[in-house]
């Protein structure tokens, strides 16, 4: 390999705007690296993620496949399935 042409890898502390912080390695230039948004405070991370339910889209794709989940409980209950229409 060559010298001299690699980045510097080095020890970086990185801070989430909501003040969590942790230690990490990157190339990135300075000691600190700061962020606005981390696993720690991310609504898809934290569990609070908000459905947004625009036109009745899930109510909509509910009754759609509301007949194919009534067809799988039926089949692991041992019993037939409905007629469909």
């Amino acid at each position: 390999m060559k010298n001299a042409i690699h980045p510097n890898y080095h020890a970086v502390t990185v801070t989430c705007a909501c003040g969590y912080t942790f230690k990490t390695r990157s190339t990135y230039k300075s000691d600190v690296l700061h962020l606005e948004i981390c696993s720690h405070c991310h609504p898809f991370y934290t569990g609070k993620q908000k459905m947004m339910d625009t036109a009745g889209r899930v109510e909509r794709f509910q009754r759609k496949y509301a007949e194919f989940r009534k067809t799988a409980a039926a089949l692991s209950e041992g019993k037939s399935p409905a007629p469909s229409k």
